[in-house]
C-alpha cells in the first residue's frame, strides 16, 4: 500500500519523536564540560560519560528492537520516550557526579528503544516501494534534531546549565502525549507470533573470522578511524574551548551546530556526485589525510571564525569519509550484505564509545593532546589505506549496499 494520510501522521508523530531524542542529546552535548567542571570533575569523567550512553545503545538497541516484535511498537515506544524524558530530568536535579553517571547511563538503556521500534513500526506499515521515503522522513528527523540541539542547548544555558534538561523534558512529555493518545500499534497480536523467533540468528563465527581476514578487516578498521576521530573531537570539545579560549556553552554549542549543518549538506550534496567521479577508495585516502591534516590545522586556530572555519573543514572530511567506508564494505563484501553492514556498525559503535575515553583521558594530561593524538592516528589509517584499500571489488546492487543515512 501507498503511505496514506494517516500513516503519513504516524511518521510524522515518529519523526518527531526521534527529534526529540536527538534534540536532548545535542542539547546536553556543549553542557556536560560545565557541568562537569561545576561538579569538580575533569576530562577523564567526561570521556567516560559520553562512552557510557554510546555503550548502552551498542547493547540495548538490538534488545528493544527484539522486544518490539514480541509485544509490539507501541509500549516500547512510550517506555522510550518515558526514560528519556525521566533521565533528562534526573541530569537537570543531578547534584554529585555518580547521579549524573547513573542518569546518563539509563539514558542509553531506556531512549536507544526509540530508533529501531520507530524503522520497525515504518516496515510494519509500509509497502516496500513506500518504505524508503518514510525511513527518510524519520533520518530528516534525527538530522534536524543533531543539528539544532547544540545551538539551542548552548543558548538556553547561558543562563542557567540545568534549563535545557528541563526544555527537552517538556517535549520528551509532548512526543509521548501524541504516541499515546494519535499513534495506533503498528504490529497485530497474530503478527508479533509469527516474528518471535526471527532475526535471532547469531553470524557463524567462521563468517566472521573470514569478514575480518577479507579485504573489508581494513575498511571495518577505517569504520572504527572514523568514529573514533569524530568522537575523540566532539567529547572533548566543550572543555578544550573552555581551558583554551575561555568560551562558555554559547559558543561551543554554536560550533557545534556548524557541524550538523556541515554535515547534512555535504550528505545531501556532496557525497554522492564525488564517490562516483573518484570512487569510494579515493575519497577515503583523501578524507583520512584531510582529516589528520584538519586536526593540527584545528590546535592552530585562535579566533572565533578561525575555530569556525576548520571545524568545517574537520567535518567536511570525515563526512565524505564515512558513506565512502561503508559503501566500499558493501562493494567489497564476500559475506552477506546484512552481516557486512552489521559489523560495519558494529566497528563505528566500538568507535563512539572508545573515542570519548581516550580523548577524556589525554585531555588531563595536555588539552592539545587529544587533537594531537588524534591527528598521528587518522595518519596511521592514511598509511595503511596507501597500501590496502583499493577499488577493486564486486559490485552489489539494492537497498543492501547503500550506507544507511547518518546525521553525523
Amino acid at each position: 500500500m501507498d503511505m496514506g494520510k494517516s500513516n503519513r501522521k504516524n511518521i510524522i508523530i515518529l519523526s518527531f519523536t526521534l527529534v526529540v531524542v536527538m534534540l536532548g542529546y545535542g542539547m546536553v552535548i556543549p553542557i556536560f564540560p560545565f557541568y562537569i567542571e561545576r561538579l569538580g570533575a575533569g576530562g577523564s569523567e567526561l570521556g567516560l560519560l559520553i562512552a557510557v550512553y554510546a555503550f548502552m545503545q551498542f547493547l540495548f538497541a538490538p534488545v528493544w528492537g527484539s522486544v518490539s516484535d514480541r509485544i509490539g511498537r507501541k509500549p516500547v515506544l512510550m517506555l522510550g520516550m518515558v526514560g528519556n524524558g525521566l533521565t533528562l530530568l534526573l541530569m537537570g536535579l543531578a547534584t554529585r557526579l555518580w547521579m549524573l553517571f547513573v542518569a546518563r547511563t539509563l539514558s542509553g538503556i531506556l531512549s536507544s528503544a526509540t530508533l529501531p521500534t520507530s524503522m520497525a513500526y515504518v516496515s510494519d506499515s509500509t509497502s516496500e516501494e513506500g518504505r524508503g521515503g518514510g525511513i527518510g522522513i524519520l533520518a530528516a528527523g534525527m538530522g534536524l534534531g543533531v543539528i539544532l540541539g547544540p545551538g539551542l542547548g548552548g543558548w538556553l544555558a547561558a543562563e542557567s546549565l540545568t534549563t535545557p534538561f528541563f526544555i527537552a523534558v517538556g517535549l520528551s512529555l509532548l512526543s509521548l502525549l501524541l504516541i499515546a493518545l494519535l499513534l495506533p500499534e503498528s504490529l497485530p497480536a497474530e503478527t508479533r507470533q509469527q516474528t518471535e523467533g526471527k532475526g535471532k540468528t547469531p553470524m557463524r563465527i567462521g563468517e566472521l573470522g573470514r569478514a575480518l581476514f577479507s579485504p573489508i578487516g581494513v575498511l571495518l578498521f577505517m569504520a572504527f578511524l572514523v568514529s573514533f576521530g569524530l568522537t575523540n573531537f566532539e567529547a572533548i570539545f566543550g572543555l578544550y574551548a573552555l581551558g583554551k579560549f575561555d568560551y562558555g556553552p554559547e559558543r561551543v554549542g554554536t560550533i557545534l551546530m556548524v557541524i550538523g549543518v556541515v554535515s547534512t549538506i555535504v550528505q545531501g550534496a556532496l557525497t554522492g556526485p564525488l564517490t562516483k567521479r573518484w570512487g569510494e577508495a579515493a575519497i577515503i585516502k583523501i578524507s583520512l589525510l584531510a582529516s589528520s591534516v584538519a586536526f593540527l590545522v584545528l590546535l592552530s586556530a585562535n579566533t572565533y571564525l578561525t575555530i569556525l572555519l576548520t571545524t568545517g573543514f574537520f567535518i567536511l572530511s570525515k563526512t565524505l569519509l564515512r558513506p565512502a567506508v561503508a559503501s566500499l564494505t558493501s562493494r567489497q563484501a564476500i559475506v552477506g550484505q546484512g552481516v557486512a553492514m552489521g559489523l560495519n556498525n558494529s566497528f563505528s559503535s566500538l568507535g563512539r564509545i572508545a573515542g570519548p575515553i581516550w580523548a577524556g583521558f589525554v585531555f588531563d594530561i595536555h588539552f592539545d593532546y587529544p587533537y594531537l593524538s588524534g591527528a598521528v592516528v587518522l595518519f596511521v589509517g592514511f598509511l595503511i589505506s596507501l597500501v590496502w584499500v583499493s577499488q577493486e571489488g564486486k559490485e552489489t546492487t539494492g537497498a543492501g549496499a547503500q550506507p544507511a543515512a547518518d546525521p553525523y
